[in-house]
């Protein structure tokens, strides 16, 4: 995965992004480089929510996409906490059968849209108690086939749960490969096409662990720190017109 500085740059023209650095003074984009200094950057920073909830055990494909549903448009931090009211309480398909709509909505209820999330994840509880013997399989074509799951989700869980080489894309995965000038993709369903093409397979489920802190908390998205960035020097800095 390179990106040259004088190619990236004319894209980064050609979009109407600033020039925040001078051509010179970038260097050949190297992945490697990149994720070790990023890896190294995120340390201090509280993990991405599903793999935070992974690491306490709630590890399976349902919890993953249970974790997942509960967190769009959620801040992780309360991902992370409505996650364990819930499974405190059901952590599999059969358990979560036994609650009614309004007690799942009752504990998920810090999260965004709880009331249609309670119905999906029961829904989904549902279909795998009566379709896979209680237990999701580590199928794609399974899991979008969950109402309310859409490829982030699966491939987070599938990732996550089951060691599968796929890559989940938010929105600070798509803002930040964007902006080193690695991708020139509009959305984040179209970042994720583009890094199967160009990011090495080891890395794909790991830049989501990765790029969720680094975007929260270093390339953030109105305001980025470039000046205290590990890999400013291949950045490509596309579309930033002002930075700290």
């Amino acid at each position: 995965m390179e990106v040259r500085g004088k190619q990236a740059l004319r894209r980064a023209r050609a979009r109407g992004g600033s020039e925040t650095e001078s051509e010179t003074s970038k260097v050949r984009f190297d992945i490697d480089i990149v994720m070790a200094r990023v890896r190294e950057a995120v340390q201090p920073y509280p993990k991405a929510a599903l793999f935070e909830l992974a690491e306490e055990g709630f590890s399976s494909v349902f919890e993953q996409l249970v974790a997942c549903i509960i967190s769009i448009r959620t801040l992780d931090e309360v991902t992370v906490t409505t996650a364990r009211r819930l499974f405190e309480i059901a952590r599999t398909p059969a358990e979560v059968i036994k609650l009614e709509v309004a007690e799942i909505d009752r504990l998920i209820r810090d999260c965004t849209f709880h009331e249609p999330k309670a119905r999906t994840i029961r829904d989904i509880a549902i279909t795998a108690a009566e379709q896979h013997d209680g237990v999701l399989p580590c199928d794609v074509e399974v899991l979008l086939g969950l109402r309310g799951v859409g490829p982030k989700c699966a491939n987070l869980a599938l990732g996550i749960a089951c060691g599968q080489a796929r890559i989940a894309v938010d929105i600070h995965v798509h803002r930040v490969t964007n902006r080193w000038g690695c991708v020139q993709t509009p959305t984040p369903e179209q970042t994720m096409v583009a890094l199967e093409s160009v990011l090495p397979k080891r890395y794909w489920v790991e830049i989501n662990r990765l790029l969720v802190p680094f975007g929260k908390h270093i390339c953030t998205g109105k305001l980025p720190h470039c000046s205290t960035c590990p890999v400013l020097e291949m950045c490509r800095q596309v579309g930033v017109q002002r930075h700290s």
